[in-house]
């Protein structure tokens, strides 16, 4: 009978068979995936903040104070610096040069002249001199010359005479007056000065600028510039008395006016220093900054073999702005392209070791994106800190090393700092000489950094740091032909900051702890203090179950450090890798006394239902009480997804009795899991699994013990519990032997004494 379907040819056959892609196809299929697609864009984020914080692409100025240049170092461009110097002197000359700003008041000068006005009427109302108060008339009467004999009081009254003929006719007191103010007002104006204030002495002696007051007011009206000569009283009488002479007819009135008002004239100008000082400070902010030009190619900024003192530092900063700014296109992006291929570079290299060596840490979101932050938050304090202070760079690192030292393993540490020192050594500037003290001092510190059992463990890391940097700074400076005081300042400096980062990192370890999910051996020990309370609660309802995991936690301990694993942690992890047995202890036969066995009146199926609980219900109380993820693990994983043999027998063999039942699910009889995911939990597994058989054995002799590892190991192994933790069949069998050796000393032969009979 035909089935329709038509023969195929040999070359259509062909054509079905599908080879396996090739490294790029299977290159493209993982790229379009979208967890590796958020991956990628992550790193390519983190680059793009990278490159645009420490600016990539513009060289980084990488010297520093007492620095000593091994050759001398000229000036690659063109720039200019601020003469210091001529800037001060060319700010102090237009301090000199602006004007001191004085204020008139020319109420005393009109005052002055209606008390002229009033004493000449008092001599014109006398008709003789006897008349007149002698003090008023002398003020009229000129000084004689030296040597010039007084005057008789016949002449005195002559002279009295011609000075009252001169008013003698009509209105001469108004006109006298009129020309006595046309006299006075370029006084009144510009005013008079008699001495220098002390504040003038810094001031310009040129000129002035006068403010005139306006009468009654405390406003200022016309405001001018003038010589200081104007302003001078003994300047300002002669000219005073040029023109009385030249606007009153009468040379006797001229001059009694004259030696009336000379003694009389007083300083009106009163110095205003506040305003004189801003105008000072004004006029010094817009003078522009004297610069000092430099060539390229000729002027050396340093000397060799010369400490770089603070002057040269900011002279060489100044030298690598202008190099930026004059810096064109294409060498910006030829060198930001040289940054970003080496991020891409350093991405691929970590990320395919940190996938076949940790693939949690890329798997896991979360995690990457913690360790992905935590480097590139390092890169930054180690960028910053190095702008302050030479060397602070090295704490950011020793941090960067020991965190993912403690997180992870000690090759990623090595790895990953490595990879962020040459990033900061690229992004600050170093030359290899520091990179490689910077590299020695990191590895340094990841390689004593095994594990943290005590407090002062980080502090001592950060000694020994501190002795590599020293050590290495002595070592490659003398290479490099540096003098010993300078290496030895150097050293001992990255010394105390390497110190100082050992010192931080144990402050910041709980921070550590709970941001990576990991558990040092100092909390592990904390952790296992068996008067915790979730202990002390075991031990009162489940007190089999505690000794049974006290001697689960022996035998793991034992079997991981054989293999290099972390036995410490399997220890702990045995402590609590039972607590869910607490709330139903008596359905476990550690738990049970003779006779008393609750799944008698139990179906096989509910049985299971009871034993498989104790995983998840370990896990929520675990939960509850706060324990670390590394714990909770263990609960969850110490099963697996293994067969609950004892009661899928049994309810097989009821299965056989009663002909009429269906099939028994083999999966309704397994523990729910998840396997082992890492080598400890595989190995807390196998020695849980070794003491509960063991204890069943009638005669526990080495053999048998033996044997019975031999057969649960290759069991787990078929069953394929071990396939997710990494475990090879070496460390299996190292395990296994391991096992055997310790549950051979704990069921040990003993000698029988007289009159003691066997159990």
């Amino acid at each position: 009978m035909s089935t329709g379907n038509q023969p195929r040819t040999r070359q259509q056959r062909v054509a079905t068979v599908e080879l396996p892609p090739g490294f790029f196809g299977t290159l493209l299929g993982h790229l379009r995936r979208g967890s590796v697609l958020l991956r990628l864009a992550l790193c390519a984020m983190m680059a793009a903040f990278l490159l645009a914080f420490t600016q990539g692409w513009d060289p980084p100025f990488n010297h520093r104070e007492n620095e000593i240049p091994t050759r001398d170092i000229v000036a690659r461009v063109d720039f200019e610096q601020v003469d210091a110097e001529a800037t001060r002197e060319a700010r102090d000359r237009a301090r000199r040069l602006t004007m001191a700003i004085y204020d008139q008041d020319a109420e005393p000068l009109v005052q002055l002249r209606a008390q002229l006005t009033s004493e000449i009427s008092k001599l014109l109302s006398a008709e003789k001199l006897e008349d007149v108060d002698d003090e008023v008339w002398t003020a009229f009467e000129p000084p004689l010359a030296e040597g010039t004999p007084d005057p008789t009081p016949e002449e005195r009254q002559t002279q009295f005479t011609r000075f009252r003929d001169a008013f003698g006719a009509e209105n001469a007191m108004e006109q006298f007056n009129e020309k006595l103010a046309e006299v006075m007002a370029p006084f009144e104006e510009r005013g008079l000065l008699e001495e220098l204030p002390a504040e003038h002495k810094d001031l310009n002696f040129e000129k002035i600028f006068v403010r005139l007051q306006k009468p009654g007011s405390e406003e200022f009206g016309v405001s001018a510039a003038r010589d200081i000569a104007e302003v001078r009283i003994e300047n300002a009488a002669a000219k005073l008395q040029s023109s009385l002479n030249e606007k009153i007819a009468s040379a006797q009135v001229a001059q009694s006016v004259f030696a009336w008002l000379r003694p009389r004239l007083k300083t009106t100008l009163t110095l205003d220093v506040d305003a004189t000082r801003l105008a000072q400070d004004e006029a010094a902010a817009k003078t522009e900054p004297v610069p000092r030009l430099y060539h390229a190619g000729e002027d050396t900024l340093a000397k060799a073999g010369t400490p770089l003192t603070t002057e040269s530092l900011e002279l060489l900063r100044l030298e690598h702005r202008a190099r930026i700014d004059q810096q064109e296109v294409g060498p910006r992006v030829r060198r930001a392209l040289a940054i970003l291929g080496m991020y891409v570079a350093l991405y691929t290299l970590c990320g395919y070791y940190i996938l076949t060596h940790a693939p949690r840490v890329v798997t896991e979101l979360h995690r990457f994106v913690a360790l992905l932050s935590l480097v590139v938050l390092m890169v930054v304090l180690g960028y910053v800190a190095n702008q302050y202070q030479w060397g602070t760079e090295i704490i950011a690192l020793l941090l960067l090393a020991m965190t993912l030292a403690i997180a992870y393993q000690q090759e990623v540490a090595l790895l990953l700092s490595a990879s962020g020192t040459l990033i900061i050594a690229v992004s600050i500037g170093h030359e290899l000489s520091q990179a490689l003290v910077l590299m020695a001092t990191v590895a340094g510190a990841v390689l004593v950094l095994k594990e943290v059992r005590t407090r002062s463990k980080l502090f001592t890391v950060g000694l020994v740091a501190g002795v590599v940097a020293l050590l290495t700074t002595l070592g490659v400076g003398t290479l490099d032909g540096q003098p010993w005081s300078v290496l030895w300042l150097n050293g001992f400096t990255l010394a105390l900051w390497s110190v100082i980062a050992g010192a931080l990192m144990t402050v910041a370890l709980q921070l550590v702890e709970r941001v990576f999910e990991v558990q040092t051996d100092l909390s592990l020990i904390e952790l296992g203090d068996p008067s915790l309370p979730l202990l002390q609660e075991l031990i009162r309802r489940a007190p089999g179950t505690y000794n049974h995991s006290i001697t689960v936690a022996a035998l793991a301990e034992s079997a991981a450090e054989a293999i290099g694993a972390r036995g410490l942690l399997v220890r702990v992890g045995a402590y609590y890798h039972d607590i869910g047995k607490m709330l139903k202890p008596g359905y476990f036969v550690e738990n049970q006394g003779q006779g008393d066995n609750r799944h008698d009146s139990l179906v096989p199926a509910m049985s299971t239902l009871v034993i498989i609980a104790h995983v998840k219900d370990g896990a929520d109380l675990a939960r509850q009480n706060k324990l670390p993820e590394q714990i909770i693990d263990f609960i969850q994983q110490h099963h697996g997804t293994t067969l609950v043999e004892y009661f899928y027998r049994q309810a097989s063999e009821q299965r056989d009795k009663e002909l009429e039942s269906g099939e028994v699910d083999e999966s309704t009889f397994r523990y729910p899991g998840p396997k082992p995911q890492t080598k400890e939990a595989g190995v807390l597994m196998l020695a849980d699994a070794v003491e509960s058989a063991t204890r069943a054995l009638k005669e526990p002799t080495p053999s048998r013990i033996e044997g019975l590892v031999e057969d649960l190991s290759r069991k787990r192994l078929l069953d394929g519990q071990f396939d997710e933790c990494g475990l090879t069949l070496k460390e299996v069998r190292k395990i296994g032997e391991s096992l055997v050796k310790s549950l051979t000393a704990v069921y040990h032969g003993r000698v029988k004494y007289p009159g003691q009979e066997t159990a």
